[in-house]
């Protein structure tokens, strides 16, 4: 069998309908802040597109604000709320413990450059954030709190997060999450959840990459990041990327992601490993999880020499966690829901999607027992 690709959480396959529509735009001619003809052609196929999407994901089309990616549009919210809040006086950011590096790279950018205290939500053994904790917080210090950004699912473990009851506990403050994980994989409403943003990114769906967008309430204003044209509100410049924005809204619009067999392909695939492994942990097995993402964990291995045996063996896998420099580092997730240095250095994160196969679920689960025990030599070595 040629080789195995489980790493949808990180990009998935372009769908047909988007490359057929990216390519069919990218050759036409017009900018489309352009007032004559090519300009007003591009600009109402993108304003369709926008239209299309807005339906996708519940929002009014006017509070889509196009951006080159979900970690562009988590920093344009969570840097804009900061600065909004503290011309009001506010010098608080809440994020979870479990964030994806695109919001706590820019959360403790504001701390180290702006003076923003960063407070993180602790998470359950599961993966869950603690909302006790955030209802104290809250009723503690909630005045002083500029932002909550609380992601939609865990890109790691795949757990959902309980979004509605966050903005709930809120009140007020305003509410972020990135949803780039959830977008087509699990039911999504900006408008039903009543957060104040959202995150989205067209690779995790089947759409180009190098193309996002910020939900953003049209009631609400922040600062821009990014200054030039005034486009997109004012809050985020530049010429827009109309080919990618219409593929984006033609792979969210043909999404071929159904939810209920890639569970079933989740489950037997964890069943397997179980089963060959009995000593494996799925991490975040006892919550609601995407239908996608399985992060196990094995004891007595290095994930990055797992990853390297996996590879060798045909089948692309993640290790889910940072490496930098060529050091490896444990993933923070799972030391904040209770793995320790070894341990959280011990897991990989095989994600499937549309195009996952129970035939290359099989031979993934024929070549893991002998990966491991060779993992295992290595490790004692």
């Amino acid at each position: 069998m040629s080789s195995i690709y489980l790493d949808h959480a990180a990009t998935t396959p372009m769908v047909d309908a988007a490359t057929v529509a990216m390519l069919q735009h990218m050759g036409e001619l017009g900018n489309p802040s352009s007032l004559h003809s090519h300009g007003r052609a591009t600009r109402k196929a993108l304003e369709d597109a926008r239209e299309i999407l807005a339906q996708e994901v519940g929002c009014l089309a006017s509070e889509i604000i196009f951006t080159a990616s979900g970690t562009e549009a988590n920093n344009i919210a969570l840097k804009g709320f900061y600065w909004a809040g503290r011309a009001q006086g506010k010098n608080v950011v809440v994020v979870s413990a479990i964030e994806h590096h695109a919001i706590l790279d820019p959360a403790h950018w504001l701390h180290a450059h702006e003076s923003a205290e960063v407070i993180e939500l602790p998470v359950t053994i599961d993966g869950v954030i603690d909302l006790d904790f955030l209802k104290d917080l809250v009723s503690t210090r909630g005045s002083e709190i500029a932002v909550i950004s609380v992601m939609h699912s865990n890109n790691e473990t795949g757990v959902i997060q309980p979004i509605a009851e966050v903005v709930a506990v809120a009140g007020q403050i305003p509410v972020h999450t990135d949803a780039v994980q959830s977008f087509k994989k699990t039911p999504l409403s900006f408008s039903a959840l009543g957060v104040t943003a959202m995150s989205l990114s067209a690779h995790k769906i089947g759409g180009p990459l190098g193309i996002g967008a910020l939900i953003l309430r049209r009631t609400v204003e922040i600062p821009s990041l990014v200054h030039g044209g005034g486009q997109e509100r004012e809050i985020r410049s530049g010429t827009l990327n109309a080919p990618s924005i219409i593929a984006f809204a033609a792979a969210a619009q043909s999404s071929h992601y159904q939810a209920e067999e890639i569970t079933q392909l989740r489950d037997h695939f964890i069943d397997g490993v179980l089963s060959a492994i009995p000593d494996a942990v799925v991490n975040g097995l006892h919550a609601k999880r995407l239908p996608g993402i399985v992060n196990i964990t094995f004891p007595r291995t290095q994930s990055d020499t797992l990853l390297l045996l996996m590879d060798s063996a045909g089948v692309s896998c993640s290790t889910g966690s940072a490496c930098s420099a060529g050091v490896h580092e444990a993933s923070h997730v799972l030391l904040a829901m209770g793995h320790t240095e070894i341990t959280a250095q011990s897991s990989l994160r095989f994600s499937f999607g549309a195009t996952s196969t129970h035939k290359e679920c099989d031979f993934v689960l024929s070549v893991l027992p002998d990966v491991i025990a060779r993992g295992r030599a290595a490790n004692s070595v």
